[in-house]
């Protein structure tokens, strides 16, 4: 059976890899089961079995499309998940799972229901995480007065090759399931939701999880009417938007949160993980051409400025420009770091700096300084290419110089000496 259903997901792949989810009726799926089970300890544990599964979308009475799998047979409602999905079907990433009310027996108010319904969720995910879409699927099962009531210890049994038909009742869907957001910035965190039925008895909530600390952001109850906190408009509840405003993202905005649409018995939440992402602004204390002579020096420095969140990765590497030369980069080690300093708006700074004292070999090469960070999808470089020029000593013009002076000097005493020889003979007698 694993190898057939290896098969249908292949076949789906190829086939339908870029079709809308509206052009198919069949989604492959996974199916995680559940049971309870008594440990050695006589405490309650549960199980989980992955099994294969579809997910098919027709009416009541429909024969499954492969047979060889668990169908779950989705039939027409006003809440239809297909709507909400954005890209191919390649894409999706589909799951089911047991759901329980947690104790809260109530019968759904939705046409059909019965009070013993079973219910299972269904979660839609982009593989990209552009959205995650959770439906609750309400089962009737075939009647019978006998039967205890519809809990979790008491779920029905789902047979390998079964078709088990099911209605969409409601669904919480959001489009940014991860968000990665500057600091300052507008922010809009999704959150959606439809039900098959009005209902007077809605809850929404939005709660940040953040540093184990958990506090309640927004809360809204259709039975009282009441709203407490701010960010989601209550007008836009009424036609489904629950979505939560940030209006200046800061620090502190950062963490885990949860929207939660409570329509009794039923409870849907998704968490969106919020991530506070600045990246690095990168410079260099000097241009992009530097000339040294030798036996010069400079202090060259690298500095990463504003970013968060706290780690960053810097260094600096040396390579050749001449053609034909070894392009493998050799990594600086005698590289020193400031520690690292911490800005009133939470981010940080670093800088890496080194002690430039070339050797005439050196000349030509290309200094870069390469800074890798979680902002940034590639690392950032910021380079500079060195000159390095012979040092002009005083000597080679003062021993010329003096040279030619104690030549003159000579040349001049030479010549005094003719001269008063000239003198001396001239003025004996004969």
């Amino acid at each position: 059976m694993i190898f057939g259903h290896l098969l249908l997901v292949l076949f789906f792949s190829v086939v339908v890899r870029s079709q809308s989810i509206r052009e198919v009726s069949w989604l492959p799926c996974q199916f995680i089961d559940e049971h309870f089970e008594i440990n050695e300890e006589g405490h309650r544990e549960t199980k989980y079995e992955h099994r294969n599964a579809g997910l098919q979308f027709g009416q009541p009475g429909d024969s499954p499309v492969h047979s060889d799998v668990i169908t779950f047979l989705v039939t027409g409602s006003k809440v239809d998940m297909r709507r909400h999905v954005k890209g191919g079907v390649d894409s999706l990433q589909c799951e089911v799972r047991r759901h329980s009310t947690g104790g809260i027996l109530v019968r759904w108010p939705g046409h059909g229901a019965q009070e013993d319904d079973t219910w299972f969720t269904c979660t839609l995910r982009h593989a990209e995480g552009l959205f995650v879409i959770t439906t609750f699927l309400r089962h009737s099962p075939p009647s019978n007065p006998n039967a205890a009531p519809s809990e979790s210890e008491n779920w029905i049994p789902v047979a390998d090759r079964e078709t088990v038909s099911t209605t969409a009742t409601m669904l919480v869907l959001s489009n940014t399931p991860t968000v990665e957001v500057g600091l300052v910035k507008e922010q809009t965190l999704s959150c959606e939701f439809a039900v098959d039925h009005k209902s007077a008895q809605l809850t929404v909530e939005w709660r940040l999880q953040r540093r184990g600390e958990r506090s309640k952001l927004f809360g809204y109850s259709s039975r009282t009417g009441q709203v407490e906190g701010s960010g989601v408009s209550a007008k836009a509840i009424g036609r489904g938007d629950a979505s939560l405003k940030i209006p200046l993202t800061k620090h502190a905005s950062e963490g885990t949160y949860t929207c939660s649409v409570y329509v009794p018995p039923l409870y849907g939440s998704h968490d969106i993980a919020l991530h506070i992402m600045e990246p690095p602004r990168v410079s260099l204390n000097v241009g992009p051409d530097v000339s040294l002579a030798v036996g010069e020096e400079q202090r060259v420095a690298c500095e990463a400025a504003t970013y968060y969140p706290l780690d960053v990765r810097m260094e600096w590497l040396k390579e050749s420009t001449v053609p034909g030369a070894s392009r493998m980069p050799e990594v600086l080690k005698q590289v020193l770091f400031s520690s690292h300093r911490h800005h009133l708006d939470g981010t940080y700074s670093l800088s890496a700096f080194f002690l430039l004292r070339p050797a005439p070999q050196d000349s030509g090469y290309r200094y870069t300084c390469r800074v890798s960070h979680a902002s940034l999808q590639m690392p950032v470089r910021k380079s500079f290419t060195l000159t390095v020029t012979e040092n002009d000593s005083v000597l080679w013009y003062i021993l010329p110089i003096a040279f030619i002076v104690v030549m003159l000097g000579i040349l001049v005493l030479l010549i005094s000496k003719l001269n008063t020889i000239r003198e001396a003979q001239k003025s004996k007698p004969y």
